[in-house]
């Protein structure tokens, strides 16, 4: 093997590498790379994604960005749309069963994963499967052939079903057919590499022990860090609620990678846009002099990256509502057209001088959970009436139809009185 080979190999491993978690094992890959490089011929890495909600979030950018990487490097992605173990549901990092959905809603959902995943993904290096086109044609026998491969102990070596044994909560028998299902994807894709979140190791080795008993080459696996939802706790994930979805609106993109903690905004800059060991050390040291700067410039990138050209209306919509010294001097007009103000009738709240205590203001607007969470959120300063802040939560205020009113950072009302019709 000549130099250059061996050159370019070590970059692609090194490329590979960077913000995995694990490549395991490493020494095939760079076996894999050699031959691929030598006899010309791409390798076929097999991504698989179960449509089971409408649509994908950033954390899974985090793999498909490594796998346009792998494309640059001129490989070949197989995406694999599993509308088949959708049915099942896969249950890796899962407490309970996963609820079982409807044909109809698999196949709804699916209509919308290859859009959202070239946004990312070369489509021309994309090929697209769906592993129905097997599963749905496999007999009886067929399904028992397979199973006949795994045994429940090795099964049960996985954390999140030992977890749930040991618990007394039910597995049911269709969740343990869901390893053996996503393995023998890898069989009959013939997979050279298959990349997956790190709750997907089990999963994807067992791909690696079901080639070998077919006599194929087994796959490298490659594991991704599980990226960290806006709340910084837990997972990102629709379930939760704490995710940033690949379609939502560049405001809301915006307001919620502003929302995540600072201790995240490497991470994102690392996992969700891709960024290199040097980018990554520059962005650590902007980070300890301007953080605010910092997360901005994230949230502006992955603007950009979904809705191209619309960071700078994002941003300055979000200045808007969040920063008083833009908001406050706005017209009235401009602020119900970019904030969306609640509007609420207010006439059987107010006396005939058109007054009212404070805090049952702020409670009549729904921007409380209770009387006593008004009355403290006045008192902390988070209510203003056409931009002035009102501290004393019994302050009878006299309001007039149109008035303005905020309390904290994401709640508007404009107050409106609408005329009594006349007695017939």
């Amino acid at each position: 093997m000549n130099k250059e080979i061996k050159d370019d190999v070590l970059k692609q491993i090194n490329n590979i590498g960077w913000g995995a978690e694990e490549v395991l094992p490493e020494k095939e890959l760079k076996q894999k790379l050699e031959k691929a490089l030598i006899e010309n011929k791409p390798l076929r890495i097999k991504f698989g994604v179960d449509p089971t909600t409408p649509d994908l979030h950033l954390g899974h950018s985090v793999i498909l960005r490594k796998l346009r990487q792998l494309q640059n490097l001129g490989h070949k992605v197989i995406l694999l749309i599993g509308d088949f173990t959708a049915r099942v549901g896969d249950p890796s990092g899962r407490s309970a069963t996963r609820p079982i959905l409807t044909k109809k809603e698999i196949d709804n959902n699916a209509k919308t994963y290859t859009e959202q995943a070239f946004k990312i993904l070369k489509k021309e290096n994309t090929e697209i499967v769906f592993n129905g086109d097997w599963f749905s044609k496999m007999s009886f026998e067929d399904i028992l052939r397979l199973m006949s491969k795994f045994t429940v102990a090795r099964i049960l070596e996985r954390d999140d079903f030992f977890k749930r044994y040991k618990s007394g909560i039910p597995i049911y028998i269709h969740e343990f057919l869901y390893p053996g299902m996503q393995a023998y994807d890898s069989v009959v894709l013939k997979s050279d590499i298959e990349i997956g979140g790190t709750d997907q190791k089990f999963n994807m080795l067992a791909g690696r022990e079901l080639q070998i008993s077919y006599g194929q080459k087994p796959q490298v696996v490659i594991t991704m860090p599980i990226l960290k939802g806006i709340d910084g706790n837990q997972r990102m994930s629709k379930s939760i609620g704490n995710y940033i979805g690949l379609t939502e609106s560049p405001q809301e993109t915006f307001g919620k990678v502003m929302s995540i903690p600072d201790n995240l905004v490497t991470e994102y800059f690392k996992l969700a846009l891709g960024k290199s060991e040097n980018e990554i050390k520059d962005i650590e040291k902007k980070m300890k002099t301007d953080p605010a700067a910092t997360k901005r410039a994230l949230a502006g990138e992955i603007v950009d990256t979904y809705h191209p050209g619309k960071a700078k209306n994002a941003e300055r919509d979000f200045n808007i509502k969040f920063k008083p010294s833009i908001r406050d001097n706005l017209s009235k007009e401009e602020k119900i057209k970019l904030l969306k103000p609640i509007k609420y009738d207010i006439s059987n709240e107010v006396d005939k001088d058109k007054k009212i205590i404070l805090w049952k203001l702020v409670k009549a607007f729904s921007f409380a959970k209770s009387n006593s969470d008004a009355k403290r959120l006045i008192s902390q300063g988070a209510a203003t009436i056409n931009s002035k802040v009102h501290l004393d939560p019994y302050e009878e205020i006299q309001v007039g139809d149109g008035d303005f009113i905020k309390v904290g950072k994401k709640y508007y009302g404009v107050i409106e009185f609408k005329p009594k019709k006349g007695k017939k």
